[in-house]
């Protein structure tokens, strides 16, 4: 028999105190776009997360739950994705010196050159000039 089951315990024990709680208390449920804007509001600069917390009747740790979640969500998103960093040289063509060594292959997407060097990886390639392409 189980000390902390009081039902088979064959003395009767006398309760004190009985709390009884009713209605959803501590049960709400929050739609995404409030969610949203709660989240927007305690990553805005300056902000506490307690502070915007208790202004919404919510726990930090709440707010920083639905942060993990939101970030979670976002890289399930972007998975496949990859980013690379576009630098696009304004300088006219002849004024643009000569690199040591020639470019294995060059592209030109309206204005933008791209210059890839020999032994690129050809998803980083592809990836590159998808990211110029959508930006033209």
């Amino acid at each position: 028999m189980s000390t902390l089951d009081l039902t088979l315990d064959p003395e009767p024990v006398r309760v004190r105190r009985m709390e009884v709680i009713t209605g959803d208390v501590g049960r709400r449920i929050w739609s995404p776009e409030e969610k949203a804007r709660i989240l927007a509001e305690a990553a805005a600069p300056g902000a506490v997360v307690s502070e915007v917390a208790r202004r919404h009747g919510l726990r930090p740790q709440q707010v920083f739950g639905w942060r993990r979640e939101a970030r979670a969500a976002s890289r399930s998103q972007a998975e496949g994705m990859v980013f690379a960093p576009v630098v696009l040289d304004t300088t006219p063509p002849s004024a643009t010196p000569m690199p040591k060594e020639p470019p294995a292959i060059e592209v030109q997407i309206g204005d933008a050159v791209v210059r890839v060097p020999a032994g690129m990886d050809g998803a980083t390639v592809k990836a590159v000039l998808r990211a110029v392409r959508a930006t033209r």
